[in-house]
């Protein structure tokens, strides 16, 4: 039996566009950052308070990579 291991939930430093939130839970998750950046898009889209304050609250919650 093998044990995987994921790395920690960290914004990444490598993948990002404003914080790195889209990118580290890309990491986290190992999927694309896309589909994460699509999903905050989307939650932005009815009336933008739900995709913001879900972003912010990521950015404020994660911690950043350390380098």
């Amino acid at each position: 039996m093998t044990i995987t291991t994921r790395p920690a939930l960290r914004r990444s430093r490598r993948n990002r566009v404003l914080a790195g939130v889209c990118g580290g839970l890309s990491e986290f998750f190992g999927i694309s950052a896309f589909w994460f950046r699509l999903a905050f898009l989307i939650a932005f889209i009815p009336g933008g308070v739900p995709g913001i304050s879900l972003y912010l609250l990521f950015w404020l919650i994660v911690p950043k990579a350390s380098e």
